[in-house]
């Protein structure tokens, strides 16, 4: 038996090393994934969906595993670090709504691990989310950037490690932060890409954006190991510089 992985996307296909280590889990790494361009029909979509794995988890004792967010939509209106206690008024219909996914499964009944993550990075991950979007606007002469907004960045595959320390540890009733713990403004982000891309862009800018900060103090807590995954304010350029590298040459060579 292996953990079984609810969809077949860009977290799916990184979780699935993972499956035979721990089979008493089920991953929900199926539906909402694009924060700003979500219907009702895609959240009560995802709301079956958690409501029927649930159920399952709860009828077979396995232990769900459920993602959720970390970004703005979640804690950009947090006075301080975002952590996992803090008092939550959400900021954004996605926000909101991974949040009364999260209140649904605690009130399921099932074991459950809910994980708030940061901003993933890393080949393979669809051209709507952050930094392909970016590089997709840059390789036609311009982007734009909301001058207060500020993103935390995580390598997909510190995310994996993580995920599976936090599952070997038999953790359930439990929500943590994965995320670096580094607000990076975005217009930092797109010097970076320009940099290495060798572009040399038009910026527009819009008087928007949020700037807040994921607290990891209960991660590193939990998983001493990301200690020496280079978290800091470094850390995101390692991020970009490893998905150059690897990506698609269409969205990033």
């Amino acid at each position: 038996m292996t953990m079984e992985i609810l969809g077949n996307g860009f977290l799916a296909r990184n979780l699935s090393p993972l499956a035979h280590r721990h089979p008493g889990t089920v991953a929900m790494a199926a539906g909402v994934s694009w924060a700003s361009g979500t219907s009702d029909a895609d959240f009560a979509r995802e709301a079956a969906l958690l409501t029927q794995a649930a159920d399952r988890c709860r009828a077979t004792g396995r232990r769900l595993l459920f993602f959720s967010t970390a970004a703005t939509g979640m804690y950009g209106a947090v006075d301080g670090p975002g952590r996992e206690d803090s008092p939550i008024t959400p900021c954004t219909p996605y926000g909101a709504h991974k949040l009364a996914l999260e209140r649904q499964l605690q009130d399921s009944g099932a074991d459950h691990l809910i994980l708030r993550l940061g901003h993933l990075v890393g080949t393979g991950q669809p051209p709507h989310q952050l930094i392909p979007a970016l590089i997709q606007q840059m390789r036609k002469g311009s982007v734009r950037i909301q001058r207060a907004a500020a993103r935390d960045l995580i390598d997909v595959r510190d995310v994996v490690t993580v995920i599976d320390r936090l599952l070997a540890q038999g953790l359930c009733g439990e929500t943590v932060n994965v995320a670096s713990g580094t607000a990076v403004p975005v217009e930092r982000i797109v010097d970076h890409l320009e940099t290495r891309l060798g572009l040399s862009v038009r910026r527009r800018y819009e008087e928007a954006g949020a700037h807040h900060v994921i607290s990891t103090e209960k991660l590193r807590a939990l998983v001493p190991e990301t200690a020496a995954m280079g978290f800091g304010p470094g850390y995101y350029r390692r991020v970009l510089d490893a998905f150059i590298a690897t990506a698609d040459p269409s969205t990033a060579a």
